[in-house]
């Protein structure tokens, strides 16, 4: 696939067809994502990838943790977004895009509830990717890089006919991800993107999410 079709068409995929995606499919997506530009050529990311009965078992203890009513707690913290203005806006209009495509009531806390669990189980793909950085760095520095080389991981996926989906749901309950994936605690849980083959049959995964119009996001110095 072309980069320029690839970057147009890429989008996030909440369901997944429960075919397995093989080792070796992955470690090429990776090797390619890995050429992501970093910080002096630091390369701070580092890759676990689950699937099987380890991804089974961090499901059941995602939902556990949900249903005991343990919020979550992520090891990178970041900032919760506005709750009103143009960014509050654009999350609002997706939301509404995917309960209407999935036949949700906002006012539903049982169908909300369920959609919401849905990304603590990787949406149901058949493995994950799941992002760290070592400790010894700052949490902040990296976090550039980290963004450079998960949009390599969702474009080479594409590439090789896979979806996507970039989710902090993944690594927010991080004991239940230790226990079963060995990632030691030397590591700082970031992100984790779900990949496999999309499930196009799933009303969700037809939302194309709209952009900002570029003119209302440039400011042009210097042209004529």
């Amino acid at each position: 696939m072309e980069i320029i079709e690839a970057i147009k068409k890429r989008k996030s995929i909440r369901k997944f067809k429960p075919d397995p995606v093989s080792k070796e499919v992955i470690r090429e997506t990776l090797e390619i994502a890995g050429r992501a530009p970093s910080a002096l050529n630091t390369q701070p990311w580092e890759f676990t990838v689950i699937s099987g009965d380890v991804m089974e078992n961090i499901k059941k203890g995602h939902i556990q943790k949900i249903k005991s009513g343990i919020p979550p707690n992520p090891e990178l913290k970041l900032m919760e977004w506005p709750r009103d203005g143009i960014y509050r806006n654009r999350q609002v209009n997706l939301a509404i895009q995917l309960f209407k495509l999935m036949g949700i009531d906002r006012k539903n806390k049982k169908q909300r509830t369920e959609w919401m669990e849905r990304g603590f189980r990787y949406f149901d793909a058949p493995a994950a990717i799941l992002l760290s950085l070592d400790r010894s760095l700052p949490e902040t520095a990296p976090v550039l890089d980290i963004g450079a080389v998960m949009q390599n991981i969702c474009l080479a996926a594409l590439h090789l006919n896979l979806g996507t989906c970039i989710e902090n749901q993944g690594v927010m309950y991080p004991d239940v991800v230790r226990k079963w994936a060995d990632i030691p605690k030397s590591r700082l849980l970031v992100v984790s993107i779900a990949i496999g083959f999309p499930d196009w049959d799933f009303p969700a995964n037809r939302v194309d999410s709209e952009r900002e119009p570029i003119d209302n996001i440039v400011n042009w110095c210097g042209f004529a």
